[in-house]
């Protein structure tokens, strides 16, 4: 290895090593640029109104922010006063719990308590889990600071980058060789649309499993049913495992009441699922890249693992533009236009001439 070369590959260790340092930054400055992508839409058919661009992001951004506004004003309190009857409301789930599990072991035989070890444990591991929910509530009320910080750089970031995007977006495609730079624009162009589509997708989406949640849990009637809707809608945010965790709240809530109910919720929320996977998914997904669902659930415990809360929230965009620079760049631009050099596909056909030469001479001396 050359001077040159071991001086780049040491520059390359630092610079991932940086990377790994100031990974959180990193990853919210990739959040800012997906909400700058996807204002950007809306900016643009603004513009397309004959709006200039400075007052269409204006526009754009008072209107996310009367969003976040009415909801915290509207919403918030509702869902802090059920969360506060949460915590009145648990204990006594648990005093229930631990009495329908002293009458099923007294039902069930000791051999078959034998087999499902784990029963007679029910209600200390849901306290162990309560208490562990609790202190990590606190832990992150402790770190508000850190993340009031993140939020604002997420924040500007975002209003920056959608104010003007066209520099950024230059700097970065002249990273690429001059003869790529117009291919590169194309694929973040790409990359551009996958992200709106899917956010978009994933907004509406979120927004009817909430309503059809709060829908459900009202007729069931069972207790906080604001706040386990609008924990299905959020959780709807991270596939295959959101879904999945939202529905243990509301269902130990209804087991604390009767069982009959805690299985009513569970094919409530499975009917829901059904609906979205079904109905809801193909009409306003058109536009998302097709994700396989092993390969959302890998990613999501992968990034989860490596980054922590905001890797698993952004795991599905990290996936959609590290597939979309795959397919374009790996399998388009490489793979589908792979040649053999001419000094190969010369060996190759004197190895296929002499192998074709051994076969007649063994048929010769076969005859």
């Amino acid at each position: 290895m050359r001077f040159g070369q071991l001086i780049g590959f040491f520059i390359f260790v630092i610079s991932l090593y940086i990377l790994w340092q100031i990974r959180q930054i990193v990853l919210i400055i990739f959040a800012a640029i997906v909400l700058a992508t996807v204002l950007n839409q809306l900016v643009q058919f603004l513009q397309r109104l004959r709006i200039k661009r400075g007052i269409a992001v204006g526009i754009s951004v008072i209107f996310v922010l009367a969003i976040l506004v009415g909801f915290f004003v509207l919403i918030v309190p509702r869902i802090v006063d059920q969360i506060q009857q949460f915590g009145n409301v648990m204990p006594m789930a648990l005093e229930r719990l631990r009495t329908w599990n002293n009458w099923l072991q007294g039902v069930i035989p000791d051999q078959v308590l034998e087999n499902i070890r784990g029963l007679r444990y029910l209600t200390q591991g849901l306290q162990t889990w309560l208490n562990q929910l609790v202190r990590n509530f606190f832990s992150l009320v402790s770190s508000s600071l850190s993340i009031a910080l993140g939020i604002l750089l997420f924040v500007a970031l975002s209003i920056m980058l959608l104010a003007n995007p066209s520099p950024y977006r230059q700097g970065f495609i002249l990273l690429f060789p001059a003869f790529y730079r117009q291919r590169v624009n194309e694929i973040l162009n790409k990359c551009g649309t996958s992200l709106s589509g899917w956010f978009k997708g994933t907004l509406l989406t979120m927004l009817l499993i909430g309503i059809l949640s709060y829908v459900g849990l009202l007729l069931l009637n069972v207790p906080l049913p604001l706040v386990n809707a609008a924990l299905a809608g959020l959780l709807e945010f991270i596939p295959n495992v959101g879904p999945t965790l939202s529905v243990i709240p509301p269902t130990l809530l209804a087991l604390s009441q009767a069982p009959w109910k805690a299985a009513a919720v569970i094919a409530l929320y499975f009917g829901i699922q059904q609906v979205e996977s079904l109905i809801v998914v193909p009409l306003v997904m058109k536009t998302q890249a097709s994700l396989q669902p092993a390969v959302t659930l890998v990613a999501v415990v992968i990034f989860g693992s490596f980054f922590g809360f905001l890797g698993v929230f952004l795991a599905v965009p990290l996936v959609i533009v590290l597939q979309t620079w795959i397919q374009e760049v790996l399998v388009k631009d490489v793979l589908n236009n792979w040649q053999y050099s001419k000094k190969y596909r010369r060996k190759q056909k004197v190895l296929i001439a002499t192998n074709s030469q051994a076969n007649l001479d063994k048929n010769g001396e076969t005859h």
